[in-house]
């Protein structure tokens, strides 16, 4: 990444394009799009995905590992919660469940389809995917004790009937997530900030910037705002193009939840495309930094937040998994520390996660 990338001269696509992005959003929120608006919304979306992806790489040269990923983690994860939020105040019962589903969607996306995409583009470009054993195994462990506490036990707990927790129940569930989750940070980041950095593998790649000089101060914080400008217009756009999803599901006579899984893949994109990026340079280590953080993310903030909100929606709040996501979960967890033991992966571990990622989808058109 040269010098020259970190001036940002107004005119620079990485920065119109945020901009214009926000303001497809401003002009968008809360009206019913003809069509030639909602293709305009698209491609505002997919721009500030490509810009969020830019800017989030540059923050990461300034900061460095692991601190680069988990601004992109944690930025993209704080806006979701926001918008979880909203639209549960505004949606009354038929929301319920959003919250469940949505963070169960990112869950399953960024364990299978970030983890196993990366892993497939570091086994492709140099036959075995290396990366450090310690860290990632930590952060599945803490992705599949967040997912149990939050998303299975409501299904088998009695205080309240269905899949719900009691008051008290929810209120451990988030203590206990945002100690986790506060707990994770600091070992990835102080503690033991070298389990998480990328394996030096002694392999060259033309695409390493490693050695380029680190953007200024400035830059880094200009890249910052714009990320989280990018960010925040993919996930609005998002949900302004959601009605007209909504509309082709309910036409294609697909299930509701279809709606939750292609908005949970449209705001992972930046981290996923991210993660595909450093796996093509050796990086694989970044990848799963980027995939399991934002796992822990989703549910550390999640929960708690929703939690918090409860206080003033009315309503249910259905958090249990059904029998068939709770295997999938099961099936996840399972393979994911059969991957991760070694600290080196080949094309067929990835290529399981990525089936994995697949049945989840599949299932979610076809129940």
């Amino acid at each position: 990444m040269s010098t020259a990338a970190h001036k940002f001269p107004v005119t620079d696509w990485t920065v119109v394009v945020p901009l214009l992005s926000l303001l497809a959003l401003v002009f968008s929120w809360g009206r019913d799009l003809p069509g030639f608006a909602v293709a305009i919304v698209a491609l505002c979306l997919a721009g500030a995905v490509l810009a969020a992806v830019h800017h989030a790489e540059v923050v990461a040269h300034r900061v460095g590992e692991p601190f680069g990923s988990l601004v992109l983690a944690v930025a993209v994860t704080v806006i979701e919660v926001a918008l979880i939020v909203t639209l549960m105040a505004d949606g009354g019962d038929k929301t319920a469940s959003l919250a469940r589903d949505t963070v169960f969607a990112a869950v399953m996306i960024t364990c299978n389809g970030i983890v196993g995409l990366s892993l497939l583009v570091g086994a492709l470009r140099n036959r075995v995917a290396v990366f450090n054993a310690e860290g990632s195994g930590a952060a599945l462990a803490t992705v599949a004790t967040l997912a149990v506490l939050s998303l299975v036990l409501p299904t088998f707990t009695t205080s309240k009937p269905g899949p719900e927790f009691s008051t008290a129940q929810l209120t451990f569930a988030a203590v206990a997530s945002l100690a986790l989750y506060g707990l994770f940070i600091a070992v990835q980041t102080v503690r033991h900030r070298d389990y998480f950095l990328p394996v030096d593998t002694g392999r060259s790649s033309g695409e390493h910037d490693d050695h380029a000089e680190p953007p200024t101060s400035r830059a880094a914080l200009v890249s910052l705002g714009l990320l989280l400008v990018a960010l925040v217009a993919v996930v609005g756009n998002a949900k302004a193009v959601s009605p007209t999803i909504e509309k082709g599901v309910a036409g294609a006579g697909l299930p509701h939840a279809v709606v939750g899984v292609i908005i949970a893949l449209l705001v992972l994109a930046p981290e996923t495309l991210a993660a595909v990026r450093a796996a093509r340079r050796d990086r694989v280590q970044t990848s799963l930094n980027l995939g399991y953080g934002s796992a822990i993310a989703s549910i550390g903030l999640t929960i708690p937040a929703i939690a918090l909100a409860s206080v003033w929606l009315s309503g249910p709040l259905t958090l249990g998994l059904g029998p068939t996501h709770m295997v999938l979960l099961a099936l996840t967890v399972v393979v994911s520390a059969l991957t991760l033991a070694p600290g080196r992966a080949t094309l067929l571990q990835g290529g399981v996660h990525v089936v994995l990622l697949a049945a989840y989808l599949f299932l979610a058109v076809s129940p």
